[in-house]
């Protein structure tokens, strides 16, 4: 199968990261090599995430760093059947996949307000379950195919194609609960548990296929459309028994959060009649949840009996869409689109189709019609912090930073928990020169939100503008840590040692946390070599 796949990154100075991915249309694992210069073996171990406990790394570790693709004479890995997926290990796997997802997969939308949505939608629906036991985090990835996927730890992903192929917010809502059940019901850890060593070889064939259709697709085509690629996508779909269940739970979820219970069983069938007209391109989503008449008929059989209830679509969910669909393709088919449907009054929504508009236009750099539009949502009386981003944004792009700032202060008093607006308020006061009073506003929000890696550089940035070294490179060791960079972390604080502008306690707290900092690097690669 691998003939002829000759072109990974056997070089110095390459490492390689591997995480389950449901979005793939025929593998569940997806391979991504990255070029640093070149390090020693404990820089670049250090650099990849770990699977705990799981020998697994070790083995993608050595097919991208060998000379050539293995295409026999695999090392002995033992029973990875055997494997202990506890729920600690499917936390710690599923975040190191996540900081790998933030920091390199190009698809992954970082948007506080998209993620913000699907957070709050997902926060509504898991508060519902009786057996949430952990924290989710959902994120949304740019690409048009309809699919969505769990992975170990409760990170849940969905297509931009999927949200935009929904007819409503339960429909949306249906999807999250699904994927939630497969989560709170361990199916995934269920499932990898259970493969075999005899599988495994396969399976990791395929991942090296994948890897080098990055770069080579009509290469590695073929070898993704064999039987054994097919067979190793049957071992990971999930059962029809894991689905039942996740379908039995999402209803729950749906029903208890106040959503259109029928919803999940329209989407479906919707789904499984575009697979049946596309068959040889069905959605991603019916690959990786293999859906059956029976299923649709389970659930329409629970359904019937409960009274209908017409559930009206959250201003977030349209707003959300709208800006989707205004970043699809260039900026002027957006701006046509859009205006074309204001026009003829083709809209459902005319808060969303005027926002959708306004974005449409500030993509365009036609600045002066985007206030226009926003000047009428504010005629509509619609309230929402995407508006007042956007109509603040608009007052930065055209140099006007005190009417931003004054956009962003009280929008940001009234949706305090927004934390797009707070990035956003961040920025401009220093684009303003008020880095006294960013200073302040970073402190304080980062007392309630300490887990916040992209305000820890943005306060970094705001010490930078304040000539204050020290703590500028604590700060970002702050951000490097939270991403799981502990190299570039410690490297941070080495610079905050030498920076020569703290007072004694500030040292002090510098050291404290390099050596903190130190002791969690040597752990982790103790904790590989097991």
């Amino acid at each position: 199968m691998l003939a002829g796949i000759t072109r990974n990154p056997g070089k110095p100075g390459h490492y390689v990261t591997a995480y389950l991915r449901r979005s793939l249309p025929v593998a569940a694992f997806d391979i991504n090599c990255h070029k640093f210069p070149a390090k020693s073996d404990v820089e670049r171990d250090s650099e990849t995430f770990i699977i705990d406990r799981m020998k697994l790394r070790a083995l993608i570790l050595l097919l991208c760093m060998a000379p050539a693709v293995l295409a026999e004479g695999l090392p002995d890995l033992g029973d990875l059947s055997q494997v202990d997926f506890s729920p600690i290990v499917e936390k710690r796997t599923g975040e190191a996949i996540m900081r790998d997802i933030r920091l390199h997969e190009p698809t992954y939308i970082n948007d506080p307000e998209i993620n913000g949505y699907l957070n709050r939608l997902g926060a509504r629906l898991v508060s519902q379950s009786l057996e949430a036991r952990q924290d989710f985090e959902f994120f949304a990835l740019r690409d048009a195919t309809l699919n969505a996927f769990a992975m170990p730890g409760g990170y849940i992903g969905v297509h931009t194609g999927l949200i935009m192929a929904t007819r409503s917010e339960s429909e949306l809502a249906s999807v999250l609960a699904h994927e939630i059940s497969h989560v709170t019901q361990h199916h995934l850890a269920r499932q990898i548990s259970t493969q075999s060593q005899g599988q495994l070889p396969m399976l990791l064939a395929l991942a090296v296929a994948i890897l080098a259709s990055r770069n080579h697709a009509d290469l590695a085509q073929g070898a993704l459309m064999t039987g054994q690629a097919a067979s190793i996508q049957h071992q990971l779909n999930y059962s029809r028994d894991f689905e039942r269940e996740a379908d039995r739970l999402g209803l729950q979820l749906l029903e208890r959060a106040g959503f259109d219970i029928r919803a999940m069983a329209d989407f479906f069938e919707r789904l499984q009649k575009y697979g049946r007209l596309y068959e040889n391109n069905a959605p991603g989503y019916l690959r990786t949840h293999p859906l059956t008449t029976e299923r649709i008929a389970d659930m329409e059989n629970r359904i019937q009996p409960r009274p209908y209830r017409q559930i009206a679509d959250s201003l977030g969910y349209l707003l959300v869409r709208a800006k989707l669909k205004a970043h699809e393709g260039t900026a002027t088919d957006a701006v046509v689109d859009f205006a074309s449907q204001l026009r003829e009054h083709k809209f459902s929504n005319e808060i969303a189709t005027r926002y959708g508009y306004a974005v449409a236009l500030t993509r365009a750099k036609n600045y002066p019609s985007a206030e226009q539009e926003i000047a009428e949502l504010h005629k509509l009386k619609a309230n929402s912090p995407m508006i007042d981003a956007l109509s603040a944004d608009l007052r930065k792009k055209q140099n006007d930073l005190p009417g931003a700032l004054k956009i962003l202060q009280a929008a940001q008093t009234r949706y305090p928990q927004e934390r797009g607006l707070a990035y956003a308020l961040v920025d401009t006061q220093l684009a303003a020169g008020q880095a006294k009073e960013a200073l302040r506003f970073t402190v304080d929000d980062l007392q309630s939100y300490p887990s916040d890696a992209h305000m820890h550089e943005l306060q970094a940035r705001v010490y930078s503008a304040l000539g204050k070294h020290l703590q500028q490179h604590r700060a970002q060791a702050e951000t490097y840590a939270l991403q799981g960079q502990l190299l570039m972390a410690i490297e941070q604080l080495q610079l905050a040692q030498k920076s020569g502008d703290g007072d004694y306690f500030e040292q002090s707290q510098v050291d404290a946390r390099l050596r903190e900092l130190k002791q969690r690097h040597a752990e982790e690669l103790k904790e590989k070599k097991k």
